[in-house]
């Protein structure tokens, strides 16, 4: 999956010059973040078990040159001809769990649709996905809480390895992108359905859309998966409308006036019907998807020119190769 994706993000409550979030509420409870530090260590851990399993000057028959960074023994990355974002080879991520359609939909392993997404194929890959993660993650985990944002990344993750499953058949796929590109889908549907209660409304939309639109076109590239990308923010989209609702302006303070007064409702209506919508595109989407991996289809099939989202080929590289 992609090692760029550089999605960046820090909120100051009422003065916030890093990140289109400009909430105008108060009284909201600030949460300690604790689930995306532990999932960012559970990452660089499953890395280092990687290099360790690895072990480049034992394995590696030097076809492509010798093992890059030597002095780390067991640890040292493959030669960059085979691997150029120093890390262990196509055979060992394989082995460890990426995520490879003939085994998902003909060796009954659909548990890498969820090991894949723990796993980097080298120590760029790893250090861009993390440091994205924390810059989005402890955010949205300070303002929703860590059962919210644990499982929109985990199930957005999970879309993601669906849809480049459909679509990527030839080769296997790692990465967390799918799930951050998750994160940035929720960022985005919190910013349309608590839309009353934000300032500055445009500009924020404006920023955000940017931020994903550079992201996504990062995913044309070779060798990037792209649809894992947009698997990841569709799912990741769809899950803010039903997990990332706030209150509508002014119902905190005016929830405790007298039993005679005129209290607002918690949320507005249209709250609901996108909760409502996102939750059954969600369900069905899923269940179509899922029916169609595991029949064995392929999403190209359906779509002669979805395979342009992940590669665009132009004279200075090939998609297929």
């Amino acid at each position: 999956m992609a090692s760029g994706d550089l999605e960046r993000g820090a909120k100051n409550r009422g003065n916030n010059a890093n990140f289109p979030s400009h909430y105008v509420e108060t009284a909201e409870k600030q949460w300690t973040s604790w689930i995306i530090p532990m999932f960012v260590v559970a990452n660089i851990a499953v890395f280092i078990v990687v290099m360790y399993v690895n072990d480049c000057p034992k394995k590696s028959l030097g076809i492509e040159g010798s093992c890059v960074a030597k002095f780390l023994g067991r640890f040292s990355f493959q030669p960059l001809k085979e691997n150029p974002l120093f890390g262990p080879s196509a055979a060992t991520l394989e082995k460890m769990g990426a995520l490879e359609w003939n085994k998902v939909v003909h060796g009954h392993q659909g548990w890498r649709l969820i090991t894949c997404m723990w796993l980097h194929a080298g120590v760029i890959h790893v250090l861009a996905n993390m440091l994205s993660l924390i810059f989005i993650g402890i955010r949205l985990e300070q303002q929703f809480g860590f059962v919210r944002v644990g499982i929109i990344y985990l199930v957005s993750g999970f879309g993601g390895s669906i849809l480049s499953s459909l679509f990527i058949q030839q080769n296997i796929s790692v990465g967390a992108s799918g799930a951050l590109f998750g994160l940035l889908g929720a960022m985005l549907s919190e910013l349309l359905t608590n839309w009353t209660i934000y300032s500055n409304k445009i500009a924020a939309l404006l920023t955000l859309v940017f931020i994903i639109a550079i992201n996504l076109a990062v995913g044309i590239l070779p060798h990037v998966d792209n649809f894992a990308h947009i698997g990841g923010f569709m799912s990741g989209f769809l899950l803010g409308f039903v997990f990332l609702l706030r209150p509508q302006f002014g119902w905190a303070e005016n929830r405790h006036s007298p039993a005679d007064g005129l209290v607002k409702s918690k949320h507005k209506a249209y709250q609901y019907v996108f909760m409502l919508a996102a939750a059954v595109l969600l369900i069905v989407g899923f269940t179509l998807a899922l029916v169609m991996l595991f029949k064995g289809e392929n999403g190209n099939d359906h779509c002669s020119w979805c395979h342009y989202l992940s590669c665009v080929p132009t004279s200075k590289w090939n998609c297929r190769s």
